[in-house]
């Protein structure tokens, strides 16, 4: 119950995570400017990815014990790939911006389908 819980709490920080991505990506490519790399990228890039590394763990371990229909292992490892990527990519206005929103748009659905499968969507 309590990795559960923690697992929730990890999944619902991604989204939130993945709303400033994208509200950061929007502010990039509108202003044309560069986040800078030692001041936000990077330490940005490296929360994300710690919160992933947790979550992957957890929900890769959730889904093997409780087998959700519709949610499977290999999406657990695209979604933590992606958001390793969209967390750097969010501060360069060349990014393609195609590419991202379908990347945001994946991880989203992911998060919130594991969200729905333990029952905590709120």
């Amino acid at each position: 119950m309590m990795e559960e819980q923690l697992l929730t709490q990890l999944t619902k920080l991604l989204l939130d995570n993945l709303e400033y991505a994208l509200d950061r990506y929007e502010k990039t490519r509108n202003e044309g400017i560069r986040g800078d790399f030692h001041t936000e990228v990077k330490p940005f890039a490296d929360k994300v990815r710690e919160t992933s590394v947790k979550w992957e763990a957890l929900a890769s371990q959730w889904i093997f014990e409780n087998k959700p229909k519709n949610l499977y292992a290999s999406q657990i490892g695209t979604a933590a790939d992606y958001l390793e990527v969209i967390s750097v990519q969010a501060f360069f206005p060349e990014t393609s911006k195609k590419r991202f929103l379908d990347q945001i748009q994946s991880v989203q659905f992911t998060l919130k389908g594991l969200l729905l499968a333990i029952g905590n969507l709120d």
